[in-house]
């Protein structure tokens, strides 16, 4: 069945709004349809997996231009799956990169509280102080 679907019907079905498919568009990730000479463009049902790979990819912490060749390798004839793999792999280690910068900004976060809890008064902050140079302000 050749189903052809107006903009918002990808839009709903991909879980997106109508805007986010013109962004798509626009960054060459989406294929803008014909406009007929009357009448609205249509898209093919096939857009809806286009979306939803996009969305999935971005959901697993790939750019939009990662995003972009991924789409170009599975459009391609001779997709290879390990220069896929390897990309996954190199995605892993960014993640897991910053992963161990959030838990260190977690722990000074922490601590920060933690003496916000124990000093903290009415004239001065210990989280205020720690975000300028670390030193108490000369009163």
């Amino acid at each position: 069945m050749n189903e052809r679907l107006t903009i918002g019907r990808v839009a709903e079905t991909a879980g997106v709004n109508v805007e986010t498919i013109r962004f798509y568009e626009r960054e060459g990730m989406l294929e803008q349809p014909e406009r007929p000479l009357r009448g609205f463009r249509t898209y093919p049902r096939e857009a809806i997996k286009v979306v939803r790979f996009i969305k999935r990819a971005q959901a697993l912490g790939f750019t939009l231009k990662e995003t972009s060749e991924l789409l170009a390798l599975k459009n391609t004839a001779t997709m290879r799956c390990g220069e896929v793999r390897a990309r996954a792999e190199a995605k892993r280690v960014v993640i897991r990169a910053r992963i161990k910068d959030l838990a260190r900004i977690d722990r000074a976060l922490s601590e920060l509280v933690e003496t916000c809890a124990r000093k903290g008064g009415a004239r001065c902050c210990p989280i205020i102080e720690a975000l300028g140079d670390g030193k108490k302000e000369e009163q």
